[in-house]
């Protein structure tokens, strides 16, 4: 995002404005922007409820301010059950920004909720408070459902229940924010004000205000979610404090900020695509304060700068338009003249600029039994677009409280819990627009610390950026002289979980290291080993083996106690979790009823496998088989025979890749990128697989982008081709050399759909599907504007939930919800 200098707009009460010249500062402001911004997270999940045994399917999508992220290409994922206890430590791949996940729900669990914790590297650098945090929600039956407790911001998106159903009284508190940071001696100035509980959610509260003496200057009460505001005007520096009662009917007494005896406050509203603010001062300070600063930004991006001359006057005000302004939340700070911060205000702006609008068309809509729907995903726009879709029972509990609008422009830009921020993007009324208003006086935070900005001091950085996936490094030990492995490489053999193995030839440095950046796997490999050279000095050695992914680094978090109180909830929510109560029982009857089987029953009622499954199950190993891919079954196709190359009998095959033959060069494109290329899953150039016969080849797989097996990310997919076989007796790589296990990405589940126009008796024990389509990569582009998507329905549901979210190239975000019935 390039600077934007606002027209500053003056309402002049006697005061002048000329142009900051502090360089420094603002050069300062510019490396912070340009080489430190903070990432944020929103995490798009298939639904809002499971049962125990399920799949939870999601996509990751990172912002770095106001733009997709490049400073990490790794996604961790912490997952804890609700005593705090780790449950499993996930990584993933980033491409484009995002990265897609499940988490497999253990059979018995019992818990009310999971909690998963969300992180980059780089946000390991900064507060903690900006680490996403999110609790899911768990089915355990009808009985738990109805005292299912307030613990996690997933859950609390529903109301607090009423007095009469709690049985725990929880306890208050009341903090108070004084606008711009302080209050001072004998000038008015506006206190906003938060009553939340131990747990962090909003509580009504109301009261009043005395002074020293005991006398009530104000009087308040909550407006919204908890928050309120109250003008005060202190007449000493002795504090004030606040006797209030909770909804609860609890009484407390809480104590407000100290007045300063001096200083300057600073006011500010956003209306009318304007920031208004008012600088307020004592006597003191106008003699002493000729000349005073107010710097605007967003993001550490700086929109507006201006030096007041206040003169002897104790008031004055502006105005500075902002309707040229990206959305976010700008902080307004207030300077000295010798830079030093006096007052603080975030306000957020609201331009409507931050989404694009996907469209989406059912051509076939089939809500009855095991019905074909067809959907078409359309983005008009010629940028790069990276989306994804779920499809649910319409009548399951619903998480309308945030979504990627709101992760990503509000709860990841401020401290603390924000209680259903969705809410704030849904209306441009006045009244919405003062509760958000609010939000930023009770949740500002500090991310800059001015004084170091001033002396050119940049954050200290312990992460560096991952700009690179994992990679393969070893270090040699037990061989001392670094003479004895000069010119020396390491022989390594891999070998997956599933059959198939690769090989790789590493030089070694002269620190005893070799290193194979691009690296990728997913679960465990062994890796044999053994020098090319000299083999003899392989008894002699060990190696350690690293990825350069993080270790895990969070065993327990601070998790929310037990039992506060029960929820209550409204008609349509009681009705939805009856629904859910149903497909679960459901679920749980056909699960019961499978334990039971012989695994030969359960093969007998599987669906029979296709030609091309059986030669991926032939030929393919590890991350090339299965996959977002296009399958040639070469052998049984007699179009193959006709062409020259593998190159011309895949141009037009395939949606989306672009394929140029001409002669002896191959030239390819696919998203803007040029696919890899493999022969028997070993990387090669083009030229290499033009030179091929059709007769020798047996199978061809062209992947989608993103393509996670190849070094590069694959952001060009991939086309991997395998010869064919004869009945040779193979040997077993890697017999008698040492191994060592190691860890990589964590695996990834093929979302199961089934296809009942082809197999009608796919589900044989019945279908209760309550997600019945996920695709965490729905991508369009220039080219490639449309998308089709083909799905069947369950035995069950009659009205079905579409949920589409993303972003762009330009880290603009939508959501699209739609219903079918």
């Amino acid at each position: 995002m390039k600077k934007i200098y606002s027209t500053i707009i003056l309402s002049f009460w006697a005061i002048v404005y000329s142009q900051l010249s502090a360089q420094a500062l603002d050069s300062a402001l510019s490396r912070y922007a340009d080489n430190f911004q903070q990432e944020k997270i929103h995490l798009h999940f298939d639904k809002a409820i499971y049962n125990k045994g399920e799949t939870i399917w999601l996509k990751a999508y990172v912002l770095a301010g106001l733009d997709l992220s490049d400073y990490s290409m790794n996604f961790y994922m912490d997952w804890y059950n609700d005593k705090g206890v780790l449950l499993k430590h996930t990584v993933n791949p980033m491409y484009e920004s995002t990265a897609r996940g499940q988490f497999e729900i253990p059979d018995n669990y019992g818990g009310q909720y999971l909690h998963v914790k969300a992180y980059t590297q780089w946000m390991l650098n900064f507060d903690s408070a900006f680490i996403f945090n999110k609790n899911i929600r768990i089915d355990q039956s009808a009985a738990a459902i109805t005292n299912t407790l307030v613990k996690s911001a997933a859950i609390s998106k529903a109301a607090i229940s009423a007095p009469s159903a709690r049985f725990i009284t929880p306890k208050t508190t009341l903090h108070f924010f004084p606008e711009g940071g302080d209050l001072v001696k004998n000038v008015l100035g506006k206190v906003a004000f938060l009553a939340e509980n131990e747990y962090g959610y909003p509580v009504k509260a109301s009261g009043t205000v005395k002074n020293s003496k005991g006398k009530i200057i104000s009087v308040f009460k909550t407006e919204h979610d908890g928050m309120g505001s109250l003008k005060l005007m202190p007449d000493s520096t002795q504090p004030y404090t606040a006797n209030w009662a909770d909804e609860y009917g609890a009484l407390h007494n809480t104590t407000l900020p100290v007045a300063q005896e001096q200083g300057v406050l600073l006011s500010v509203e956003e209306s009318d695509h304007k920031i208004k603010f008012t600088v307020a001062q004592t006597k003191v300070n106008a003699a002493a304060n000729g000349v005073l600063y107010v710097i605007g930004h967003l993001n550490q991006h700086l929109l507006f700068k201006s030096k007041i001359t206040m003169g002897e006057r104790e008031k004055a005000s502006g105005e500075i338009a902002d309707a040229d302004w990206p959305t976010g939340v700008v902080q307004v700070t207030l300077f000295d003249a010798d830079y030093r911060p006096l007052a603080e205000r975030a306000v957020f702006v609201n331009n409507n600029d931050y989404r694009f609008r996907p469209g989406i068309r059912v051509t076939t809509k089939g809500v009855d039994k095991h019905e074909r729907n067809v959907l078409e995903i359309e983005v008009e726009d010629t940028l790069v677009t990276n989306m994804s879709l779920a499809v649910t029972d319409a009548g399951l509990v619903t998480d309308t409280a945030c979504n990627i609008i709101s992760d990503l422009l509000l709860s990841g830009e401020v401290k603390g819990y924000v209680h259903q921020p969705a809410q704030y993007f849904e209306s441009d009324e006045d009244s919405v627009k003062h509760f958000l208003d609010l939000v930023m006086m009770t949740h500002g935070w500090r991310r800059i610390n001015w004084k170091n900005v001033a002396d050119g001091k940049m954050p200290a950085i312990t992460y560096p950026k991952e700009t690179d996936f994992m990679q393969l490094k070893g270090s040699i030990y037990g061989i001392t002289d670094k003479n004895t492995l000069k010119n020396e490489n390491m022989f390594l053999i891999f070998k997956g979980k599933q059959d198939g193995n690769q090989t790789l030839m590493l030089p070694i440095d002269h620190n005893k290291e070799f290193v194979q950046k691009g690296f990728l796997f997913f679960d465990t490999l062994q890796v044999y080993y053994q020098l090319a050279g000299n083999k003899n000095l392989s008894n002699r050695m060990t190696v350690n083996f690293q990825t350069g992914l993080l270790p895990l680094l969070y065993k327990t978090y601070n998790g929310i106690a037990t039992e506060p109180y029960t929820w209550s909830y409204s008609t349509q929510d009681s009705l939805r979790l009856a629904r859910s109560r149903t497909f679960y029982s459901e679920q749980d009857r056909i699960r019961k009823q499978l334990e039971g089987h012989e695994l030969e029953e359960v093969i007998v009622k599987t669906k029979a496998k296709r030609k091309e499954d059986v030669m991926d199950e032939k030929y393919t190993s590890g991350l090339f088989s299965g996959g977002d891919s296009k399958q040639f079954d070469v052998i049984s196709d007699p179009f193959a025979k006709g062409s020259p190359d593998v190159f011309s009998y895949l141009q037009g095959r395939v949606a989306g890749l672009m394929i140029t033959n001409n002669g002896a060069v191959v030239s390819m494109q696919w998203r803007g990128g040029t696919p890899d290329v493999y022969l028997n899953e070993m990387k090669v150039g083009p030229e290499q697989l033009k030179n091929i016969p059709m007769t020798d080849i047996a199978y061809v797989k062209v992947f989608s982008p993103p393509f996670f097996g190849s070094f590069g990310g694959g952001s060009g997919g991939a086309i991997s081709v395998y010869t064919r076989r004869g009945n040779d007796v193979k040997s077993v790589p890697g017999e008698g050399l040492t191994f060592q296990r190691i860890t990589g990405y964590t695996a990834y589940r093929q979302f199961y759909s089934p296809d009942y126009r082809t197999n009608p008796n796919d589900l044989p024990d019945g279908d209760v599907r309550t997600t019945l389509y996920w695709n965490p990569y729905i991508l369009t582009d220039k080219k490639k504007k449309t998308v089709q998507v083909i799905f069947y329905n369950n035995d069950i549901s009659k009205k079905l939930r579409l949920v589409l979210e993303g972003i762009n190239g330009e880290g603009k975000v939508a959501r699209v919800e739609k219903v079918i019935e």
